[in-house]
C-alpha cells in the first residue's frame, strides 16, 4: 500500500512537476541510502520544497500560502498557546468575526482542525504552508511577545508593555530581531520609525529586505536596550551615538557596531554585524578567476610596494584585504594597520583603531605605525592628500602597503592618486596593481533553472542566446523566495605594466589608461561577470546591477585582444 509521500511522489510525477528518468534517478538513489523517494528528491535538488508544498495543496484540497510574504499579526499569538501551536504546527494567519484562516503543515489532521476550532470559538479554514517556514513564523511570532501566549487573553501583544516594571517582552524582541538576522545571514539591522510604523529591515546579500517587526510603541524600548547592551547613554536622545557590543546565536560569537541617530520620527537605529576571524577563508572562496589570482598573490609576495582594493562601499574591499593578510601572517612577518574602524580582530596582527577626535587620524597613526618596523601595512582607506603621499612613500621605502580607495574600476585610482596630489614617478615607482571588485548575488543553489535572458540583456553584454545554458534561481524556502542565496565577488585586476607606466608618465587619461590595461591583457569587470553568469553562479541581470558594461571594440593588435572604449 503507498504511504502519503508515495502519494505526492506519484502526484508529482503525474503533474510534470519530475519527469520519468527524475522519478527513477530519485527511487534508485532513496534505495541506496535508505531514505525515502520525497527526502531525495527535495534533498538533491530535483523539486523544490514550494514544488512539493504545492502538489500538497492539491491532494489536500486546500490552498497553498507562501509565508515568505505574510507579515505576523502579534495579536494572533495570544489566541493560541505556543505549545499547541508547535504541537498541532499551526497559526493562526488571518482571524475575522467569526472566521479563522489557519496555517497548517497537515491540513489533514483532522485532529488538530476539530481542537483548533474549538480553542480559537470560530470556523476554520485551514491552509497549507511550507513545514520550515511554518515553524520559523511561530517561533518569531511568540518570541516577539514574550511567552506562550494567552489562550483567551485581549489580544494587545506590545500595546501592553509597561516598561518601568516589566522589560522581558522587549528583552525578547531584540534577541528575535539578533538571532533572525544571524539566521539570514545578514550584514546589517535597520530599525527605523515614521508616523505610524516601526520599520524592520535586514540587508541580506547586499539588498534591503523588509521584515515583521514589533509595533511603533515598542521603539522607545528597543532603542534603550540596545544602548545598554552598547553601554551609550541612556538619557541622550539627540545627538548621534556610537557603541558596539557581542551576543552568542547558536554558539557562535556574533560582533554588533551600533550607530543610533536622531530623527524627526524619533531615534534611527543601524546594527552592523561583523564577521569573525574564523569567516576569514582562502581567495578560493571569493570566486577569483585563476589567471587573476596568480596575479594578485604574486603582488602580495613582493617585499615592498603598494597594492589598492577599490569599489563603493560594501563590495567585499575588506574582506579581500584580510584574506590577504591571512595568507602573509605568520611569526616572521610583523604586520600593523591602521582602519576606522577594526572590523575583524586577527591573531599576532597590531590593529590601531582610528580616532580623529583625540587627534589619531590616518595619516597620524601612519606615521607612528613607520616607527614599528613594520614589514606589512594595511591602511584602511586613503581619504586624504597627506595619507595617500605617506603611504606611497612607505611602499618606497621597503614596506608592502594594503589599502582601498573609493573608485568606479581600476584604471580610475590613478586619477585618484594624481588628484591627491602624488606625482607620476612616485605612483610608478610604488604601486604594484589595483584591484576593483563588486559583489553579486549567487544563484541559489536548491531551486536553480534554466531560463532565457532578456534579448534587450543579451544585446546589452554583446551575446547570444546560444552562447550559454544559462540558469537563476525560482525562488525556495532556503533563498527565502528571492531565487539568491549568498554572493561572489567579480574583479578586474589593473596590473602596472610598462605600457600602463608610460601612460602614467604622460599623464593620460583614465579611458587611456583602462585601454592599454585591456590590451595588456586586463579582463573588464563585467567580463568576469558574464563569465560567471554563464557558469550558473549569477545572473545577466545581477552583473548588469552592479556593474558598468563597457563598450569593446575588436583590436587588431595585442595578439587578438578586445580594446574597451569610455563606459556604455
Amino acid at each position: 500500500m503507498l504511504d502519503y509521500d508515495d502519494f505526492v511522489t506519484a502526484a508529482m510525477l503525474e503533474e510534470g512537476v519530475i519527469d520519468a528518468e527524475t522519478h527513477e534517478r530519485a527511487t534508485r538513489m532513496a534505495t541506496e541510502r535508505g531514505k525515502p523517494v520525497l527526502e531525495v528528491i527535495v534533498s538533491e535538488g530535483l523539486a523544490s520544497v514550494r514544488d512539493v508544498a504545492l502538489v500538497r495543496a492539491g491532494i489536500s484540497e486546500c490552498p497553498f500560502v507562501d509565508l515568505s510574504h505574510y507579515e505576523i499579526d502579534l495579536k494572533n499569538a495570544h489566541l493560541v498557546q505556543r505549545s499547541v501551536a508547535e504541537r498541532h504546527r499551526a497559526f493562526p494567519l488571518f482571524v475575522f468575526d467569526e472566521h479563522a484562516t489557519l496555517g497548517m503543515a497537515d491540513p489533514l489532521d483532522l485532529r488538530a482542525v476539530d481542537q483548533l476550532r474549538s480553542i480559537l470559538r470560530r470556523d476554520i479554514e485551514p491552509v497549507l504552508c511550507e513545514e520550515e517556514a511554518l515553524a520559523g513564523l511561530i517561533s518569531r511570532a511568540y518570541s516577539m511577545v514574550g511567552g506562550e501566549g494567552d489562550q483567551g487573553a485581549t489580544p494587545t501583544g506590545f500595546e501592553a508593555i509597561d516598561l518601568t516594571t516589566g522589560e522581558e517582552p522587549i528583552v525578547a524582541a531584540v534577541n528575535q530581531i539578533l538571532a533572525q538576522a544571524a539566521e539570514e545571514g545578514a550584514s546589517d539591522i535597520h530599525i527605523g520609525p515614521d508616523e505610524r510604523d516601526l520599520h524592520l529591515r535586514l540587508r541580506v546579500d547586499g539588498t534591503l529586505r523588509r521584515r515583521q517587526g514589533p509595533p511603533l510603541s515598542a521603539h522607545a524600548g528597543i532603542v534603550q536596550r540596545l544602548k545598554v547592551m552598547a553601554n551609550l547613554d541612556l538619557t541622550q536622545t539627540r545627538r548621534p551615538q556610537d557603541g558596539k557590543f557581542r551576543y552568542t546565536h547558536a554558539g557562535r560569537k556574533v560582533d554588533c557596531r551600533l550607530s543610533v541617530i536622531p530623527t524627526v520620527y524619533g531615534e534611527n537605529v543601524v546594527i552592523r554585524l561583523l564577521s569573525s576571524a574564523a569567516t576569514i577563508g582562502s581567495f578560493d572562496n571569493l570566486g577569483f578567476p585563476a589567471s587573476e589570482l596568480a596575479t594578485f598573490q604574486k603582488m602580495l609576495e613582493q617585499p615592498h610596494g603598494m597594492i589598492l582594493v577599490t569599489g563603493p562601499t560594501g563590495s567585499g574591499k575588506t574582506t579581500t584585504l584580510y584574506t590577504g593578510l591571512k595568507r602573509l601572517n605568520s611569526p616572521d612577518v610583523n604586520i600593523m594597520t591602521i582602519e576606522d574602524p577594526v572590523e575583524i580582530r586577527l591573531p599576532m596582527i597590531r590593529q590601531v583603531q582610528a580616532n580623529p577626535e583625540v587627534g589619531l587620524t590616518f595619516a597620524g597613526a601612519l606615521r607612528s605605525i613607520l616607527r614599528q618596523d613594520p614589514d606589512v601595512v594595511l591602511v584602511g582607506e586613503i581619504r586624504d592628500e597627506e595619507t595617500a603621499r605617506i603611504a606611497l612613500q612607505a611602499a618606497l621605502t621597503g614596506h608592502l602597503v594594503l589599502s582601498t580607495l573609493h573608485t568606479n574600476d581600476a584604471p580610475g585610482a590613478v586619477a585618484r592618486l594624481r588628484d591627491f596630489g602624488c606625482p607620476p614617478f612616485a605612483i610608478n615607482g610604488a604601486l604594484l596593481g589595483v584591484l576593483a571588485q563588486r559583489l553579486v548575488r549567487r544563484s541559489c543553489e536548491s531551486c536553480a533553472r534554466p531560463y532565457r535572458p532578456e534579448a534587450s540583456m543579451l544585446e546589452r553584454f554583446g551575446l547570444e542566446q546560444a552562447d550559454a545554458k544559462w540558469t537563476r534561481g525560482a525562488g525556495c524556502a532556503r533563498c527565502l523566495t528571492t531565487g539568491y542565496r549568498g554572493r561572489v565577488g567579480i574583479y578586474e585586476l589593473l596590473e602596472m605594466t610598462r605600457g600602463v607606466q608610460r601612460c602614467v608618465e604622460a599623464g593620460a587619461s583614465t579611458e587611456t589608461v583602462r585601454d592599454q590595461a585591456v590590451a595588456d591583457g586586463m579582463k573588464l569587470m563585467h567580463a568576469d561577470g558574464v563569465e560567471k553568469a554563464r557558469m550558473g553562479l549569477t545572473t545577466l541581470e545581477e552583473v548588469a546591477r552592479v556593474a558598468a558594461v563597457q563598450a569593446v571594440e575588436p583590436d587588431e593588435g595585442a595578439d587578438g585582444q578586445v580594446e574597451a572604449s569610455r563606459a556604455a
